[in-house]
C-alpha cells in the first residue's frame, strides 16, 4: 500500500457512516448476540483461539453479521479478504482463490474469505467455492439475511457451522446509541450532543432490533440540528422522531397507555369489532410492540371469548403465533391481522372459560374421590381391590353413549359446562341434550 492508498483509506474511514465507524475491533466491544459470542460459547472461543472453521452468519439486517466478520479480521492471523455477492463475479472469485493459493504456498498463511449477501450467489458461483473450502485453501464466512438452508448449497452448508443472529434487544440498542453520541474516538462525541432519555427510549423501540436504523437517525439528528444557547446539540424526542421518519405514537410499553391499548385491543376482538381490533393492532405494531406478546393475547382471546362457538379460532391463533416467530416483521403484521380479524368476527362464547373456573371452585370446596368403576384396573392387584368394576364401555352402546356416574359422588350431578347458542356450540348443546335423553 503506497501513501496515496493509505490516505485514501483513512479518508474513507473518516467519511464512512456512523454505523460503520462504530463497528467494534474486538470481541469484548461487541454488543448483543451473547447466545453465540458469550465467553463460554463456541464461536467466542474459536475466534479468540484463531481456530475458526467455515461459518455462515444468518440474521436480519443490522444485527452484526458484518461486525463479527470485521472482528474476526482484526483477531485472526490469517489473511482476510472480502467480496460482496451482489457485485462480485467469476473473475473476482478466481482472483481471491489465486491469491489464497499463493499466500498458502509462499507463507503458509491461510485465507479467510468473507462473502456478504452470500445468498445472492447463484448455484454455479457457490459450487465454484466448494472445492477450495473443502481442501482448506479458503475458510468461508458467509453472511445472509435469508434462511441458509434454502438459499445456500447443501454441500456448503454441510461444511459450515450455522450461527443465527437475533434482532438486538432494546437495552443493546440504547448502549450503541449512547456510544454513538458520546464516544469521542469512534462516535460523535466531539459534536457535544446530548440525547434525552425519552428520545433514547423511542429510538431503541422503533429501531426494531436493527442497530443501523437507530445509528443513522442519531447521525442525521446531530448533523442537522442547530446548537442551543448552551452550545450543545439537543436530541429531543421530536428530533429523534423526525430523523427516523416515524411519528411518535403515544404508547409507553411499560406504562398505563400500554395496558389501555392492549385492553382496548382485546375488548374490541371480544366485542366483534374487527375495525377497532385491527386499529389497535396497528397502533401496537407501529409503536414497536413485541409481536410475540401480541400473538399470545390473540390466543388467549380465542380460547376465552370464542371457545367452542368456533373451535377453529384457537387453531388460527396458534398457527399465527408460530408463523410470526418464524417469519418476523414486517410480514408478521399480515399474519397477525388475519388472526385478529378471524377472532373478532367469530361467534362468541365464554362457556369454556366459565366451565373451568366453576370446576376449580368446586375442587377447592369439596374433598372428592374418583368413583371405583372409573379407577384404573390395569396395575397388579387392582382387580382384586375392585378397581374398575362396573365400568361400562361407551362404544358398546347406541350413539357411543351410556349414562353412568362420572363425577365424584360427593358433588353428584354438578354442571360446569353450559354450551351457548352461538356458532358451533349450538350443535354441541343440541347433541348433549339428545344423548342425555
Amino acid at each position: 500500500m503506497d501513501l496515496f492508498d493509505y490516505m485514501h483509506e483513512k479518508n474513507m474511514e473518516k467519511e464512512a457512516p456512523l454505523a460503520s465507524r462504530l463497528r467494534p475491533s474486538t470481541l469484548d466491544e461487541v454488543v448483543g448476540q451473547r447466545h453465540i459470542i458469550g465467553k463460554d460459547k463456541l464461536l467466542y472461543r474459536a475466534i479468540r483461539a484463531d481456530k475458526l472453521g467455515s461459518i455462515i452468519l444468518y440474521g436480519p439486517p443490522g444485527t452484526g453479521k458484518t461486525t463479527l466478520a470485521r472482528v474476526i479480521a482484526n483477531t485472526t492471523s490469517a489473511r482476510f479478504t472480502q467480496i460482496n455477492a451482489t457485485v462480485a463475479g467469476k473473475k473476482d472469485m478466481e482472483e481471491v482463490v489465486r491469491q489464497a493459493k499463493e499466500t498458502l504456498g509462499m507463507y503458509q498463511q491461510k485465507t479467510i474469505l468473507f462473502v456478504d449477501e452470500i445468498h445472492r450467489f447463484n448455484k454455479g458461483q457457490q459450487d465454484y467455492l466448494l472445492p477450495f473450502v473443502e481442501d482448506g485453501t479458503l475458510t468461508l464466512i458467509g453472511a445472509t439475511t435469508e434462511n441458509p438452508y434454502f438459499e445456500v448449497n447443501r454441500a456448503l452448508i454441510s461444511r459450515s457451522s450455522i450461527f443465527e443472529l437475533y434482532p438486538l434487544g432494546r437495552e443493546d440498542i440504547k448502549t450503541l446509541i449512547k456510544r454513538a453520541v458520546y464516544d469521542m474516538e469512534k462516535g460523535m462525541g466531539s459534536y457535544r450532543a446530548e440525547i434525552y432519555e425519552e428520545a433514547l427510549d423511542f429510538l431503541a423501540d422503533v429501531a426494531g432490533g436493527d442497530a443501523r436504523n437507530a445509528l443513522n437517525a442519531v447521525e442525521l439528528g446531530i448533523l442537522t440540528t442547530e446548537r442551543s444557547g448552551d452550545g450543545k446539540i439537543h436530541l429531543t424526542l421530536k428530533v429523534a422522531s423526525e430523523c427516523i421518519q416515524k411519528r411518535v405514537v403515544y404508547y409507553d410499553k411499560t406504562g398505563d397507555n400500554h395496558y389501555d391499548t392492549i385492553s382496548a385491543f382485546i375488548k374490541s376482538m371480544r366485542g366483534s369489532d374487527p375495525d377497532a381490533a385491527v386499529f389497535y393492532l396497528a397502533k401496537m405494531l407501529y409503536a414497536g410492540e413485541d409481536i410475540k406478546f401480541i400473538a399470545r393475547r390473540i390466543m388467549i382471546c380465542a380460547a376465552e371469548d370464542v371457545g367452542n362457538a368456533d373451535p377453529m379460532a384457537l387453531n388460527v391463533a396458534v398457527s399465527a403465533a408460530q408463523a410470526v416467530e418464524r417469519i418476523g416483521m414486517p410480514e408478521a403484521q399480515i399474519i397477525l391481522s388475519q388472526a385478529v380479524l378471524y377472532v373478532a368476527t367469530a361467534p362468541k362464547s365464554n362457556s369454556a372459560c366459565n366451565a373451568v373456573f366453576a370446576a376449580m371452585e368446586s375442587v377447592r370446596a369439596h374433598k372428592t374421590s374418583v368413583p371405583v368403576h372409573l379407577q384404573d384396573a390395569h396395575y397388579k392387584g387392582a382387580k382384586n381391590l375392585g378397581r374398575g368394576t362396573g365400568y361400562r364401555y361407551a362404544h358398546d352402546y347406541p350413539n357411543h353413549y351410556v349414562r353412568q356416574q362420572y363425577l365424584p359422588e360427593e358433588i353428584g350431578d354438578a354442571k360446569f359446562y353450559e354450551p351457548g347458542d352461538n356458532g358451533y356450540e349450538k350443535k354441541i348443546k343440541a347433541w348433549m341434550e339428545f344423548i342425555r335423553k
